[in-house]
Parts: structure tokens; C-alpha cells; sequence
């Protein structure tokens, strides 16, 4: 205890404040309770109140009442605030709004996303601002790039969309979650490796598995939720196509101009990390999408026991549709076709609602994407509907850099229907909050 009496903690003045606050209100309660104190304090109030002022010692009483309340939480406050800024110097927002928003994100909704890339990571940027309970189960089936050399080279699933989730989860401080996503260029034997793809990797073997080093991951990046890949199983996707030919490995199915007829995993018989399954029965709000429809969405699908889970579990399913087409997956695709798409790979229906983007992408964009053959994604509203489907549209994109859903917008709009908001607004006692009041 007498440690923090130690020269240089900056806490001695606030909890000095803080107590002369406290002398302060016993001293009130005194006078408040007409208490004998010193005799001649005591003549000097019985003096006032019969010739100047009736009631002087309940004022009197008030004021220094009033006075200790205040040097009391002001002592209290600055020393909070002092270890506060201690603790996490980076923080922004002060103890108050950081203690609130904590406390209604651990009471927040149980939610399971499923899907893989830089969709995936969009959503749940949005989606932690609502709820610390997140579970992202994430596909493992990429095989380019840094994690594909990372899965060849050292033989552990691969890390890029495990690494992106993560961050997108993290709390820990921006030059971190950079660190994590930094991406070599200069070296010609870490050419195109990220930092966190590497991390992950040393932390296997470290670890001595996969699934333990991304828990160590979470506890460096402060991750709100957890992420968990869907199978721990070491699968290959594979598709085949409408002419009969088939192509092995993820990074290779969109390079073909040919029509996709189905995709599957090798092995088939791929059984589903165990937290998976519990987590999907235990879900109050589960989300499919964004992401790629073949090789970020329905690999998760292909998981035995995955698409079982999700038709048995009673909770709220939501279908977030690409806002724009891929060459190579679904050129010529509209939102029907993508639902179809899943409930074929999933043998049954899964989504309760659709939610899908109706504005309008700007015509330089548009321009952009059209070169690489991608274009807005259409919907139909009486056939989605026709389908058994609630469908939500709503003007959800992101145009900074690329064409995507807006964070925020995409997640105040799943809470929204969850029932978590009303008609899309927030609390209103949180919105004053975050206001200063």
C-alpha cells in the first residue's frame, strides 16, 4: 500500500484532494446534525443564528458539504484518469467513455461470422463497436501469396485471413495493428511476406500448434472476440466446372474464364475445430458474408458438421451479399444467384435475411472495376422474397479506396435488424454520452 505513496507515481496530490474531500464532508455532517464541535466554534454558529441568520450551521453545513463532494470526485477522478493514462497513454477517450462502452460490449449480442478475406475483416471492424462477444470462423483454405508460402514452406494452415480478422478485431494501439499488416518488399527472401502472417508462423512453432498461437496472437493484439479457423484440418479447395474440368488450390479457381459448378474441399471428409459448432449453438446473430462466394464464404460451408449447425441453431441468419461481382466467380451473378449458390453448397436454406447495397457506385469507380470485369451486384426483391427472405436494402458502401461495405454502416445495419437499435439509431443515452454530456 505505502508503494504508491513512492516519489513520481503522480497519484499523492489526487488522493491528498481526495481526502481533504472526505475531511470536508465529515466536517459538514456536523453542523448538518447540530453535533458539538469545538466550544467556541460552537458559540460563534449559535451567535449567527440568533442575530444574523436562521439555520447557520445547516448552511454552513451545505457549503462545506458541497466543497468536499467536489475536491472528493475531483481527487478521485484525477487519480483515475493518472493511472488511465499510464496504463494505455494512446487512449483517446477518456476512463469514463472507455469503462461505458467496455461494459455495454461485454453485455453485447453472441455473434458467429463466417466467411474469410478482406470482407470478413471489413464487418467485424464494424461489428466490435456493438459487442465484444464475436466469433469469426474463418476459412483455411488459401493457398497464395505469403500464406501459401508460409502453409508450403513450414507446413501449418495458412495465416493471411486469420491475420486480417485479428487485427480487425484488435484494440490494441494503431502502430501494432500496422506492424501486424506491414508487408516486406525490399528483401528477396521476405518478398511479399506481412509481419503478422510471420508472427503467427514463429508463434506455432513456439507454441508447438496453429490453434495456440493464434490465442497468444489475440492476447498481443488485445482482440475483442476470438478467431477461429474451421477446420484445423490441412484441405485444399478445389472447383469444377460446367465443361467437366476441375483445378486444385484457391488461388488458382478464379484465374480460369470457365463457369464454376461447384467447389469442394480435398479431403472431403474435413471435420470442423471443435469451438466452431459450439459457438454457432450458442449464437444469438450469425452472419455469412462478405467475401468472396467461393473461396472466402463457402469453404466454411463444406466443413462437416458446419452446415448442420447453422440449420439447427435458432438464432438470427443474415446473408450480407457482395455490393460488387468477381471475375472469375460470379461474372453475370445477381443476389438471388448468390444465395442459390450457397444453398447448394450447403444442402438447405440458411439465411432468415439478405441484406444488400442500394447505392449507387460512382461512375469512376464503376470504370475501374468494369476493366477487371466486376460490376455492381443487382438484386431482385420479389424473388429474394419468393425465397422465404426478409430483405434489406440499404445504401452500405465504402468508397475511399475500393468499392466495399462501409464498416460501421454494415453492422448499425445488423444490429438493427437483431432488434440491438431502433430503426437504425443508436441509444440515445449513448449518443449523448459520446457527445461529452
Amino acid at each position: 500500500m505505502l508503494r504508491w505513496l513512492l516519489p513520481g507515481m503522480k497519484v499523492k496530490r489526487w488522493l491528498a484532494i481526495a481526502l481533504s474531500g472526505l475531511i470536508f464532508i465529515l466536517i459538514s455532517l456536523l453542523f448538518l446534525l447540530d453535533i458539538e464541535i469545538f466550544q467556541d466554534l460552537s458559540q460563534l454558529v449559535a451567535t449567527l443564528e440568533d442575530e444574523l441568520v436562521p439555520a447557520a450551521g445547516i448552511l454552513i453545513g451545505l457549503l462545506i458539504l458541497v466543497g468536499g463532494i467536489f475536491l472528493l470526485a475531483a481527487g478521485l477522478r484525477g487519480m483515475l484518469n493518472s493511472l488511465f493514462k499510464t496504463l494505455q497513454p494512446d487512449q483517446k477517450k477518456d476512463l469514463a467513455t472507455v469503462v461505458y462502452q467496455r461494459r455495454m460490449q461485454e453485455r453485447g449480442p453472441r455473434v458467429v461470422v463466417l466467411g474469410g478475406g478482406t470482407g470478413l475483416a471489413t464487418l467485424l471492424r464494424g461489428l466490435k463497436e456493438y459487442t465484444g462477444n464475436i466469433t469469426a470462423i474463418v476459412t483455411v483454405s488459401d493457398d497464395g501469396g505469403s500464406s501459401g508460402k508460409i502453409r508450403d514452406e513450414m507446413g501449418i494452415l495458412p495465416p493471411g485471413d486469420i491475420r486480417n480478422c485479428l487485427v480487425a478485431l484488435a484494440e490494441a494501439e494503431p502502430l501494432m495493428q500496422k506492424l501486424f499488416q506491414y508487408r516486406f518488399y525490399e528483401n528477396d527472401q521476405l518478398n511479399g511476406h506481412s509481419f503478422g502472417n510471420l508472427f503467427i508462423a514463429a508463434m506455432s512453432k513456439i507454441s508447438g500448434d496453429f490453434e495456440t498461437a493464434i490465442r497468444h496472437s489475440s492476447r498481443v493484439l488485445a482482440v475483442r472476440g476470438r478467431v477461429l479457423p474451421s477446420t484445423l484440418a490441412n484441405c485444399r479447395l478445389c472447383a469444377r466446372y460446367t465443361d467437366g474440368t476441375e483445378t486444385c488450390g484457391e488461388s488458382n479457381i478464379p484465374r480460369s474464364d470457365k463457369t464454376i459448378e461447384k467447389v469442394f474441399l480435398d479431403p472431403l471428409n474435413c471435420q470442423p475445430h471443435p469451438d466452431t459448432v459450439e459457438a454457432i449453438k450458442e449464437a444469438e446473430i450469425i452472419v455469412l458474408g462478405p467475401g468472396s462466394l467461393y473461396t472466402s464464404i463457402i469453404p466454411n460451408l463444406l466443413v462437416n458438421g458446419i452446415p448442420d449447425a447453422l440449420r439447427a441453431s435458432n438464432a438470427l441468419k443474415i446473408y450480407v451479399c457482395n455490393v460488387m461481382t468477381q471475375a472469375g466467380e460470379t461474372q453475370n451473378f445477381d443476389a438471388l444467384d448468390h444465395l442459390e449458390t450457397i444453398e447448394k453448397h450447403s444442402k438447405g436454406k440458411i439465411a432468415d435475411y439478405i441484406i444488400v447495397n442500394n447505392k449507387k457506385v460512382n461512375p469512376r469507380a464503376a470504370s475501374r472495376y468494369k476493366e477487371e470485369g466486376a460490376y455492381p451486384v443487382t438484386f431482385n426483391r420479389q424473388g429474394l422474397i419468393e425465397k422465404g427472405l426478409n430483405v434489406v436494402d440499404s445504401p452500405l458502401l465504402d468508397e475511399e479506396d475500393f468499392v466495399r461495405h462501409n464498416p460501421q454502416a454494415l453492422a448499425r445495419e445488423i444490429m438493427n435488424i437483431a432488434g440491438y437499435l431502433r430503426n437504425g439509431r443508436e441509444n440515445p443515452l449513448l449518443k449523448l454520452w459520446n457527445r461529452g454530456w
